[in-house]
């Protein structure tokens, strides 16, 4: 497909079309879902195939109110039906479910956020569905479609000063602009900013406002434009109410919705004692970092920037969610704190994020945090420093930002 950038969703699609489940694409506006679909269709030769949207209103319309006609005309003699857009059929789910249960089709659908397929399509397919999200660009799959020569070099992790230094140029770009695919696909700074502008105009304020039915998006937008300032802090509820004019309940509900339409990520506080964990203040995050520069209205280069820091964090972040890692943090009453905890194969690993490092220097908070919970390895990352360092039983590994990826898969 010509113009196509590869996403490493591919392969995990691949692997279930043979498979009876329906999958279900679902992410934010303007990530690549129909783009996906519609590479995988085409893949698909030899294949009896019918590739639909739900914007088409007769389609729909057939879909809703005569299930057996659309039927006869799409599925009977196919083996793939790919739906696009299935957000926009109400109670959709049902009939979903009607056709997995009587013929023999595979069926690949794509919703602009989990909070339509979650309430009109899960409820009725338990056991017959399997959700994939699609992201904004990853950085690793933002590097190879820029530079593919340094992506293989990378893959080696097996990196050299010189070449991080070569790769931080991209990193500087992609936290400044983000993953969306027509943003990365464009050539100049005037053009991504225009785009950011109408990916968050048109499709996020449009689609949350019509999910919220809001008679007015000023308050959403006072609030994501709050968060946006705030990003990385830990959420007080009361100043985000006096600052937007929602009251708690109300505050809850947008924050919510915020998270599932993919715009904002949480990170929940660390505790072994879960009931704690409950009642402790989130911290939030932006998924893409170049629509959150939107919303601040700031572009300036990363080493110009007085939120560096916050930028560098958030990007580990979102580098994490899209790994499907569940973030959370470490913080004291007293204040000492460690900015990610994640738990891989049943170890917990802490991971502390440095604009600029030049030695193995370890804060009294990361020691605190691996004496106490008796960590095997954590990882404190910053620009490009590159070193290790044993602490009792503990190795704390010293990486670039940038290598993130790799430290996710080893």
């Amino acid at each position: 497909m010509e113009g196509y950038i590869h996403r490493f969703l591919e392969k995990k699609i691949e692997k279930y079309l043979n498979k009876k489940e329906i999958i279900a694409i679902v992410g934010a506006r303007q990530c690549g879902k129909t783009t996906l679909m519609k590479y995988v269709y085409e893949g698909l030769k030899n294949k009896n195939k019918e590739f639909i949207t739900f914007e088409d209103r007769d389609i729909l319309e057939l879909f809703i109110k005569d299930i057996k006609s659309f039927i006869e005309k799409y599925v009977r003699g196919n083996n793939f039906l790919f739906i696009d857009e299935f957000q926009y059929a109400k109670q959709g789910g049902k009939q979903l479910k009607f056709i997995y249960d009587t013929e023999k089709i595979k069926i690949i659908i794509s919703g602009s956020s989990a909070v339509d397929l979650s309430i009109q399509s899960i409820k009725y397919l338990v056991g017959r569905i399997f959700v994939f999200k699609l992201n904004p660009f990853s950085f690793l799959e933002y590097l190879k479609f820029k530079n593919l020569k340094l992506f293989k070099i990378y893959e080696k992790n097996n990196l050299s000063l010189q070449i991080i230094k070569e790769i931080n140029k991209y990193y500087d770009e992609f936290v400044i602009y983000g993953g969306y695919p027509r943003v990365v696909l464009s050539k100049d700074n005037s053009e991504r900013e225009e785009i950011l502008k109408n990916i968050y105009n048109t499709y996020f304020l449009k689609e949350i406002k019509e999910i919220l039915q809001l008679p007015e998006d000023f308050k959403l937008s006072k609030l994501i434009k709050v968060l946006a300032l705030q990003m990385g802090g830990l959420i007080n509820y009361h100043e985000l109410s006096l600052a937007t004019g929602f009251d708690y309940k109300d505050l809850l509900k947008y924050l919510n919705i915020l998270k599932k339409t993919f715009v904002c990520v949480e990170s929940k506080p660390f505790f072994t004692n879960k009931r704690k964990e409950l009642i402790k203040n989130p911290k939030i995050y932006f998924l893409d970092i170049g629509l959150r520069n939107f919303v601040i209205k700031n572009f300036q280069k990363l080493e110009d920037r007085p939120d560096c820091g916050n930028l560098n964090e958030s990007f580990i972040a979102s580098e994490l969610t899209k790994k499907d890692f569940e973030l959370r943090y470490w913080r004291t009453k007293v204040g000492a704190e460690v900015d990610f905890i994640i738990e891989k194969n049943s170890q917990i690993i802490p991971i502390e994020v440095k604009s600029i490092l030049s030695s193995p220097k370890i804060t009294r908070s990361f020691r605190n945090f691996i004496q106490l919970y008796k960590i095997k390895k954590g990882f404190i990352l910053s620009k490009d420093y590159l070193g290790k360092k044993t602490i009792n039983k503990t190795t704390i590994f010293f990486y670039p930002l940038l290598n993130i990826d790799n430290i996710l898969n080893n």
